[in-house]
């Protein structure tokens, strides 16, 4: 007999058209020289992202890093391209693909806040589809500025552009949601032999950014462990996120002090950003461990920066300095766990609607 919960019946009860945007951070077209520029210079001129006075943003992307690094990077898009095209398009689209079969009534688009397909070509189809309730769901499972905030400021400026007013539903921060840690301890537990140690490198931020959102000034980067302790002020904090992620899958794996470590990946530009790196931490670890396990949480779904980053220029640091065995777990992707852990996150935007911290 077939029992229906409050959860499914509550949805199937609903006459109006659901619809979800997945908004993920974005890639180019395709790996060329070209397109790779393009795709940077609408993503580092972001004020969320590069947050430096304009004139002196525009010197530093324009006049600097435009210059030199399209050319040194779109030869890593080429060496993780897929035949589908862009590895991070390819399982956000999956991603939406998954949803749509566990939501057959509900309608779903990806929309990237930089490159394609954007928020606003996504938001045009869901209008098109005759949404009536629109969830903006950032696949963030951290808080951060440069990515969460930004996604959602696009995506609200785009509905005011179009003159669209759907009933709005947010999916916040998820860091240690069973939907997302049961799913991703999964993945990483058939690694984790004997002797492993684990290593969580979670992308980088400038720590202006994660000063920014302590209302109070009194917690962030001044009391020590501030990170591991949950308070008001640190509700919104990335680095406080990343050490609930860590913690809760550190408690899911029955893991050890001695059997895991924490770093940052990915820094950009001159100004102070999170520490330890991520190549610090693998240089210290190749002295010490025999097996390294490298997950990088902050990403659910594949792309340059763990495709690339992790698993070749990472790889390559630990062997040069005297590493020996070293796995990079994949991304959760496609993972039919992670899929369901998603449906679930949604369905529980949609008819749990929180205001966001």
């Amino acid at each position: 007999m077939c029992v229906k919960t409050r959860l499914s019946y509550e949805w199937e009860e609903s006459r109006t058209v659901n619809g979800i945007l997945l908004m993920n951070i974005g890639t180019p077209d395709e790996p060329s020289v070209r397109s790779v520029r393009k795709y940077l210079r609408q993503f580092l001129l972001d004020p969320d992202v590069i947050d430096i006075p304009a004139p002196l943003r525009h010197l530093l992307v324009r006049g600097i890093i435009l210059r030199v690094r399209p050319r040194k990077i779109a030869p890593s898009y080429s060496s993780i391209w897929m035949e589908e095209g862009s590895p991070l398009r390819v399982y956000s689209e999956r991603m939406a693909d998954g949803l749509r079969m566990r939501m057959a009534d509900a309608a779903c688009e990806v929309g990237m806040r930089y490159g394609n397909p954007s928020i606003r070509h996504a938001l045009e189809k869901l209008r098109h589809k005759g949404v009536q309730k629109l969830l903006l769901a950032p696949l963030f499972p951290h808080h951060a500025q440069a990515t969460t905030e930004s996604s959602l400021k696009e995506a609200f400026r785009q509905l005011n552009k179009m003159e669209w007013e759907p009933e709005i539903f947010q999916l916040t921060h998820f860091e240690d949601d069973p939907s997302f840690i049961d799913p991703l301890s999964e993945s990483i537990q058939p690694h984790m032999r004997e002797g492993a140690h684990l290593l969580f490198s979670y992308h980088g931020l400038p720590v202006s950014h994660v000063k920014r959102t302590d209302k109070t000034r009194l917690h962030c980067q001044v009391k020590d462990s501030c990170c591991s302790i949950k308070c008001s002020a640190n509700s919104m904090c990335y680095a406080h996120h990343c050490n609930m992620t860590t913690m809760a899958v550190v408690e899911k794996l029955g893991l050890s002090d001695s059997d895991w470590s924490i770093s940052y990946q990915s820094k950009l530009g001159p100004t102070k950003w999170l520490t330890p790196s991520t190549l610090s931490m693998v240089e210290k670890l190749a002295k010490k461990v025999d097996n390294l396990v490298i997950v990088s949480p902050a990403f659910v779904a594949d792309g340059l920066e763990t495709l690339e980053e992790l698993d070749i220029e990472v790889r390559n640091h630990f062997i040069v300095n005297g590493g020996k065995e070293m796995t990079v777990v994949s991304c959760l992707n496609d993972n039919p766990s992670w899929l369901n852990g998603l449906e679930n996150l949604v369905r529980d935007a949609f008819l749990n609607p929180m205001i966001p911290d």
